[in-house]
């Protein structure tokens, strides 16, 4: 099985040099890689010289994730889908290991890998759907000391983090590849949904690890990254929680402005 690697970068020209050299040596199995850019202001397309093997798909303005992604995706060719964040290193073997459990697993579409810093520390990067009291939930529990335990056993929760995340091109073109309303964030979790709403499964393993080092791209624009983050959030639950969406106006409101103040 053939795997197209999609990467979407926005100036982050260090982190995506980094990403692309782990690759250069990690990867065995049949694959291209294709970079998305989305108007990159840091030389980061000029620096893609240095991989001639890598195609870049232009965007010439930040069309944000999903929009991005998806143009990768229609670039590509292979049978399984790698999307990969640009602040992520692979190390040798792990994307042909995740892609072996992807084959020998036909009733799953999804598969994501154990996520950890540059220290080693796991990242609570799967969990259960959206929505009011998973979110909290969602927060205590990565906030907790019991991510690690967490990440160490395999099973099938209803979504796993786009930082990494293998998926069947068949399941992906079924579901109509990500949903563009998702400028940043939470693109990940609706994807997955959809996925599961077609009776097909998501898969976290341990057995893989990729390090993020997650929070570099939102640390440098924190203002554009919280207001993204709100937009996806009151998109989301538009789509998924109507009845919650004034609730939510409000609380994001109020937060916003006690930050302000």
């Amino acid at each position: 099985m053939k795997i197209s690697i999609v990467i979407v970068n926005y100036n982050g020209r260090v982190d995506l040099e980094r990403c692309l050299e782990s690759l250069r040596e990690g990867v065995r199995a049949a694959h291209e890689t294709i970079v998305v850019d989305n108007g990159s202001t840091d030389g980061s397309v000029a620096a893609l010289a240095r991989w001639p093997e890598v195609r870049v798909v232009e965007n010439g303005a930040n069309l944000g994730f999903a929009r991005a992604t998806n143009a990768g995706i229609r670039a590509s060719a292979g049978e399984a889908l790698l999307l990969l964040n640009n602040d992520t290193v692979v190390p040798p073997a792990a994307i042909d290991r995740l892609l072996e459990i992807l084959e020998s697993r036909p009733e799953v579409a999804v598969v994501g890998p154990r996520l950890v810093d540059a220290s080693g520390r796991a990242e609570l990067s799967f969990g259960r759907m959206i929505g009011p009291l998973n979110e909290w939930r969602q927060k205590r529990l990565g906030r907790s000391d019991l991510v690690d335990q967490l990440t160490r056993r395999e099973h099938s929760p209803d979504w796993v983090s786009g930082a990494c995340l293998l998926v069947r091109r068949a399941d992906a073109e079924a579901v109509g590849l990500l949903d563009e309303r998702f400028f940043l964030y939470t693109e990940d979790v609706d994807f997955c949904a959809s996925i599961r709403a077609r009776g097909r499964r998501i898969l976290f393993t341990p057995a893989v690890e990729i390090v993020h080092l997650r929070g570099r791209s939102g640390a440098a624009a924190p203002r554009a990254t919280a207001e993204a983050y709100r937009r996806s959030r009151i998109a989301f639950y538009e789509k998924h929680h109507p009845a919650w969406v004034p609730l939510l106006k409000l609380y994001l409101a109020f937060t916003a402005s006690s930050t302000a103040g």
